[in-house]
């Protein structure tokens, strides 16, 4: 299980680096200033949760099933969350309209958040 968590913290963490310099030396040019600061948001809240999988594969606190809850939880987050993110900030590059999926952003945020709650009851009920 962990080398599976490691290797999407890998995926992550590498995706979010490509996506900034996209963002710095692609996009920049072609999407107003708001848009690109919202596209670094999703690549802040994508490369934060990089370090939360390799903390969650790190630690020996947590068992298999719980990490493999938290790793989905955490994938679905950042798809959903900051992929909204990208398409939305890009939205004039293309002739669809993504404002229309605009309510998946909170989706991931909420899936994102859960994360975050689930490891927190996880290590509360660790007994001293």
């Amino acid at each position: 299980m962990d080398r599976k968590i490691f290797l999407w913290a890998c995926i992550t963490g590498g995706l979010g680096v490509v996506l900034g310099a996209f963002a710095a030396h692609g996009l920049k040019p072609l999407i107003s200033v708001s848009a690109i600061e919202s596209f670094n948001t999703g690549i802040r809240y994508q490369m934060y949760h990089a370090f939360l999988l390799f903390f969650i594969g790190l630690t020996t606190a947590l068992k298999a099933s719980q990490k493999s809850i938290l790793l989905k939880l955490i994938l679905t987050g950042v798809a959903l969350f900051s992929g909204s993110i990208y398409v939305l900030a890009t939205n004039n590059l293309t002739s669809f309209n993504f404002k229309v999926i605009g309510f998946i952003t909170p989706i991931g945020g909420l899936f994102l958040i859960s994360s975050w709650v689930l490891l927190f009851i996880y290590f509360l009920r660790i007994k001293k």
